[in-house]
């Protein structure tokens, strides 16, 4: 395993920068896409009523130099995630500042019995991943000296933190970050099918909801049943000498409890605005009130109704973490005015600079790519092939996550792995039949599941640089098979829960999200 992963890591190395991994993409995808017009290539719409073929488009030709051109500030610009992920991680910044996000991880870690506390680490590590990176920062470490506290081994806190944080990257209870992100992407792949197509942050919300209660059980019974008695009683030499040998955990202060009171008060309340502002048919007494029903379409039926509060869902997240965030850090004294508030954008701003560079090539790829028409012709070719191998059914989820499970070992940046899968199986699993919320919420079991035995995740060294000092002789071999158990069980026991969620129970993966897709005629 240990020889396994070395090669894997160092092939990793071979690969360029992600930015420049982009940048190549791109380039590639201009040559591909000239050669592939002079030789003729096109297919046979497969939509009802299209009768011309769909054809591959040069960009190294006359139109396509000037459409590059003219679009390149454009493609940047009107790149779905860009826009919803920073104005998202505006709200989240502000509650880093503050204080409040670690305060609320360690009141839920902390106030858990001793024999439940395996369970809250491995729940709050799925939660912290509506905060991103908080639950790598803060939550792992954390959970190290919660262990060695209570006088159990600190690299199984960290294997259960871990296993929650990145193993059950796509679980939550709430809609974090990577929701918008994600649909963002999906919803740019699914208009080289559907150009009207749309899809929202919430699409999975519902089946990532109750992924996060699968997610803990798998996690809490991997880490009592099979990590902590592979691991055995930790020996304290086993440390470096930074590490303290008899820890003590801190309490909440009552002036940190205090504000996470306030905060919780401010959260009610901007959840029963928000109720008002949707105006659900139970609240219709209340419809004097101004703004009544603002995100509420009346001429839409079903869940249709709400699609205006479904599209509302980054600015929720932006004022879901703001105001309660604002509230908690006045009260602990860690933000007292508007400059503060203005410093910690600033901050979470000035930390997405790289993902900024990188948006801009990943977005000429995704547009190079869908002006070529290569993601349309791939995707009738691609379609064909797994109906030719009897896999037009709902089978053919579990090669695509296995792909995605792979695919991810390689290349770990969630956003970076759907950018470039995304044109091609969205579109490809659309043509078949499945919606584009449904190959989401499949893709997001295959890249989550493998982020704990991958040296590619951004992550991994950091950790692997904490767990060395509770043991000093520690190799990412040992990381890796403390960590490949609950790779296996997660996608296991996502896969099965898939399939009985979507295809057994017929439920929806999300608010307003079909399980199926049929082409438009025209």
């Amino acid at each position: 395993m240990a020889r396994f992963l070395t090669f894997v890591e160092w092939l990793g190395n071979l690969l360029p920068h992600p930015v420049t991994l982009f940048a190549l993409f791109a380039v590639g995808i201009v040559i591909i896409s000239a050669i592939a017009a002079g030789f003729g290539l096109q297919v046979d719409d497969p939509r009802p009523g299209m009768t011309e073929p769909l054809k591959a488009q040069s960009l190294l030709d006359k139109e396509g130099v000037s459409w590059m051109s003219q679009n390149l500030v454009a493609n940047f610009a009107g790149f779905a995630p860009l826009g919803t992920v920073l104005v998202a991680l505006l709200g989240v910044g502000v509650a880093e500042r503050a204080g409040l996000l670690g305060a609320v991880i360690r009141k839920l870690v902390l106030a858990a019995p001793k024999q439940a506390v395996t369970v809250v680490v491995v729940f709050a590590g799925v939660v912290s991943n509506t905060a991103s990176e908080m639950g790598y920062v803060v939550l792992i470490p954390l959970a190290m000296v919660i262990f060695h506290a209570l006088g159990r081994h600190p690299l199984a806190g960290m294997a259960a933190a871990f296993a929650g944080v990145s193993g059950g990257y796509s679980a939550n209870i709430l809609i974090g970050t990577v929701d918008p992100l994600l649909s963002g992407i999906t919803q740019a792949a699914a208009r080289y099918v559907a150009p009207e197509y749309e899809v929202h942050p919430a699409v999975n919300w519902y089946f990532m909801f109750i992924s996060t209660f699968l997610i803990t059980g798998i996690g809490w019974f991997v880490t009592a049943k099979i990590v902590e008695p592979r691991l055995g009683k930790y020996d304290p030499d086993m440390a470096d000498d930074s590490i303290d040998r008899n820890p003590k955990l801190d309490k909440l202060t009552p002036q940190e409890n205090k504000g996470l009171k306030r905060a919780l008060i401010a959260v009610i309340l901007i959840a029963l605005g928000f109720v008002v502002l949707a105006g659900p048919r139970f609240l219709s007494f209340a419809e004097f009130l101004p703004g009544f029903g603002v995100l509420r379409d009346n001429d839409a039926t079903g869940v249709e109704i709400f699609r205006p509060m479904l599209r509302s869902v980054v600015a929720m997240i932006f004022v879901f973490f703001m105001i309660p965030a604002f509230v908690y850090g006045k009260t602990v004294g860690t933000m007292n005015n508007d400059k503060d508030v203005i410093e910690a954008m600033a901050d979470a701003m000035r930390s997405m600079g790289l993902y900024i560079v990188l948006v801009f090539f990943a977005a000429q790829f995704v547009e190079f790519f869908g002006y070529s028409g290569l993601g349309r012709i791939l995707a009738v070719k691609g379609a064909d092939a797994l109906i030719a191998m009897n896999l037009d059914n709902p089978l053919v989820f579990i090669p695509f996550i296995l792909m995605c499970c792979f695919v991810n070992l390689m290349l770990g940046s969630a956003s970076a792995q759907w950018a470039v899968t995304a044109p091609i199986f969205v579109p490809m699993l659309m043509t078949i039949g499945y919606s584009p919320e449904v190959i989401q919420a499949a893709y997001r079991i295959g890249d989550s599941t493998t982020n704990i035995i991958t040296p590619m995740m951004s992550y991994f060294g950091l950790i692997l640089a904490v767990a060395v000092r509770y043991q000093k002789d520690l190799g990412i071999g040992t990381m890796v098979a403390t960590m490949l158990p609950y790779s296996i069980m997660f996608l296991i026991g996502w896969i099965i829960l898939f399939y009985l969620w979507v295809f057994v129970l017929g439920l929806p993966v999300g608010p307003g999200a079909p399980t199926t897709f049929s082409p438009p005629a025209s």
